[in-house]
């Protein structure tokens, strides 16, 4: 049972690695962490870890032992912790409460329960039992695209889950529960036994309207009343719902059917989102014929389709979990763009930074314009500011690369859209061997949208290790940053020492300033990058200026071992500088090898690749 104790206040920053944090946000991290598992340990609980966090708020999991008195012994149970931010509106943190009731509604085995729910001063805790294993978007990182038997078995019990949810009653009354955010990471699996868990109840509502398109209402004063005509609906992952939540429509059991349908295609396809359905097809991934055209009925433009598609589903994948699979069928692979995994052992905290991705935005229609009207922490987390005016596929495009900062890697990437066709160079170091055939399948996809974009532009992303970033502080916004004495920018050598003449080189000075900057540096500052630009290396240096912290991100690699001293003066000349940075604002330059440059014609979409009818006349 959970008591006051001396839980006082709960506080963890916007999601980022602590290596990004200001040295006071991460001794605020670290001493709320302190914090959480002190007060965790005094009610009794042990192995506590952080397990997840969000938009809303955050998760801890610890192990209580309990004694079983019919048996006489004692029994380790794993249980969920979840904490509202407290630096959210009061109503959005009431949100944690209506969780805790809805969960209490839910009976299912592969649904974790509600143990209990408490408010502690300002503080809401949810307690929960923990789901047996890993969420499936650390499992599809894992393994890549997952293998049709288990997109099968992980199918057939999410729908029992839905069919149950349509099924709902309260007081004998149909009140059929939406779950609203249904994604691969809030789905946990448990690799041994291939049981499912669907958690974070956050978004859950009752339905509005029913599987039938019906309003659900008891009597006539509840169709009539307000409620009926305003939706209830939350918003859940952008990444993942349908059409019709992400508008705002009444909630419906439909809902769940979208995100469902966009998760088993993310995790058949190795994605992280739903954007790229129109050219990596779910008929293209090698289902089942039945169950790729029933994902394609239950992702289409045409909101009947999508129904008939639900209701299919629904009813048929007890039928469809028996198709005759051959385990020695696997995902056919091959590397569409060259990656090297690194002999050494290092902990990497991979960050993504992407620029020029203005060119990818299309004309915003006036449903987009409608959305900023949204009142959403998720929403304004991952669309208002980030994909809010382009298409499906420059999404899908946007999010595949994103996909690859989940993985250890470092390097850069440059995407350049002729008429012709799509040319990218690249320069990819990863540090996990056993994760090279799902990263390879990331990169393929990134391919894959590449070529569907049919536009003349250039798109360059750099991936850094954040434990290498350089901080610098001042406690006034009118004062320069003073770094370090001793601070120094990292590199390596590579391997073998190669001249100029081994290979050409390309960094973004060929393609002009970057109109997504909006850091201005200081003339004296960039006459030494280009002095180094000028050095054979690869990598890439980012400076992000924010009001009383700067950022050094930085991933060097030198190439011609002769100049290394005159590479290291450089990068101390950049040291020197940094008190000539003035504005707010990030500013980033890469360098990567033409050597590696693949050449792809465009193509609008993948062919289509079913599961073979006969899976044993293959071996």
């Amino acid at each position: 049972m959970l008591t006051p104790a001396n839980i006082k206040h709960f506080y963890i920053p916007d999601e980022q690695s602590i290596y990004l944090l200001s040295h006071k946000d991460a001794k605020k991290l670290k001493d709320w962490f302190k914090l959480c598992t002190e007060q965790l340990q005094l009610l009794g609980y042990q192995d506590i870890e952080l397990i997840g966090k969000g938009a809303f708020g955050f998760a801890f999991a610890g192990t209580v032992t309990k004694k079983n008195a019919s048996q006489n012994s004692t029994l380790r149970e794993q249980q969920v912790f979840k904490f509202s931010r407290i630096n959210l509106p009061q109503h959005v943190q009431d949100r944690l409460e209506e969780e805790a009731y809805m969960l209490s509604l839910v009976n299912h085995p592969y649904v974790p329960r509600l143990i209990e729910y408490q408010k502690i001063k300002k503080q809401s805790i949810l307690v929960m039992d923990r789901a047996k294993g890993a969420d499936l978007e650390k499992i599809s990182l894992k393994y890549g695209p997952l293998s049709v038997r288990l997109v099968i078995k992980i199918a057939a019990q999410l729908a029992d889950i839905l069919l149950y949810l349509r099924g709902h009653q309260q007081q004998g009354q149909s009140k059929p529960i939406v779950h609203g955010d249904i994604k691969p990471s809030n789905i946990v699996f448990d690799e041994i036994s291939e049981q499912v868990g669907l958690i974070d109840w956050g978004s859950s509502v009752f339905a509005q309207i029913d599987h039938q398109g019906q309003f659900v209402g008891n009597n006539v004063m509840d169709l009539m009343s307000s409620d009926m005509q305003q939706t209830n609906a939350r918003l859940g992952d952008v990444y993942f719902i349908g059409e019709e939540q992400l508008n705002g429509g009444l909630s419906s059991v439909r809902f769940d059917e979208q995100g469902l349908a966009s998760t088993l295609y993310a995790l058949a396809s190795g994605q992280s989102s739903r954007f790229g359905h129109k050219v990596i097809t779910p008929n293209s991934i090698g289902l089942p014929q039945e169950l790729a055209k029933t994902l394609t009925a239950m992702m289409s433009d045409s909101p009947k389709l999508r129904e008939q598609g639900g209701d299919y589903f629904i009813h048929n994948m007890q039928y469809m979990k028996n198709v005759v699979l051959n385990e020695k069928i696997e995902h056919a692979h091959v590397s569409l763009i060259p990656c090297r995994v690194s002999p050494f052992e290092k902990e990497i905290d991979t960050v993504v930074y992407s620029s020029r991705k203005s060119f990818l935005r299309i004309e915003v229609y006036q449903a987009e314009q409608d959305l900023r009207l949204i009142d959403d922490a998720q929403f304004e987390r991952y669309y208002k500011n980030y994909m809010q005016g382009m298409g499906d596929t420059e999404k899908a495009f946007v999010a595949a690369v994103s996909r690859l900062g989940k993985y250890p890697v470092v390097g850069g990437l440059a995407v350049r859209w002729e008429a012709s066709g799509v040319y990218i160079d690249s320069n990819l170091n990863l540090y996990d061997v056993t994760l090279i055939k799902s990263f390879e399948a990331s990169l393929n996809n990134v391919v894959y949208f590449a070529r569907a974009i049919n536009r003349i532009g250039v798109f360059k992303c750099c991936m850094f290790n954040a434990r290498d970033t350089l901080h610098v502080e001042r406690s006034d916004e009118d004062k320069p940053f003073m770094p370090d004495k001793s601070m120094q920018i990292p590199y390596e050598l590579s391997a073998v020492s190669l001249t100029e003449h081994d290979s050409r080189m390309h960094s973004y000075f060929e393609d002009g300033d970057d109109p997504d900057e909006l850091l201005t540096l200081p003339k004296q500052l960039m006459a030494v990058i280009r002095q180094l630009n000028s050095i054979h290396h690869t990598g890439c240096i980012i400076f992000e200026s924010l009001p009383t912290h700067l950022k050094i991100h930085s991933d060097y690699k030198l190439l011609n071992h002769g100049l290394e001293l005159e590479f290291k003066s450089l990068l101390k000349d950049v040291i020197d500088l940094i008190p000539t940075i003035k504005g707010l604002g990030i500013s980033g330059f890469m360098k990567l090898p033409f050597k590696d440059t693949r050449f792809f014609t465009h193509q609008g979409q993948l062919p289509d690749k079913f599961y073979p009818k006969d899976p044993y006349q293959l071996t």
